[in-house]
């Protein structure tokens, strides 16, 4: 009987993408908490079936879900971070600081 592979590809995309998604106030925390739900899932039905699937695979997706799980904590700190300076400065502050950030990076061109 062949053995099954587990293919981590797609916890690794959704995972880089909720990374790249953290510069818009941590909401890639929705992509890597889908990566981790996967990865553990599928981690979870390999541990139940351990002889049925590649050694190999299993630690790809270990790996997987090691890296999602710190895209998830660097998501959700920046989160928690927005929200702070949004409670403490006010959205209003927060966009006019955000704009004279862009005027200065424009005059720098």
């Amino acid at each position: 009987m062949e053995t099954q592979k587990l293919n981590p590809t797609i916890v690794y995309v959704l995972a880089i993408i909720g990374l790249l998604c953290c510069c818009f106030g941590g909401l890639g925390f929705i992509l890597a908490g889908i990566a981790l739900f996967i990865a553990i899932n599928k981690l979870n039905s390999a541990k139940a079936n351990a002889e049925n699937y590649d050694q190999s695979s299993i630690n790809a997706m270990n790996t997987a879900k090691i890296v999602a799980l710190v895209i998830l904590a660097i998501n959700i700190l920046y989160l928690a971070y927005t929200i702070y300076q949004i409670s403490t400065i006010g959205w209003e502050e927060l966009m006019l600081k955000s704009q004279e950030i862009m005027d200065q990076i424009e005059q720098n061109q």
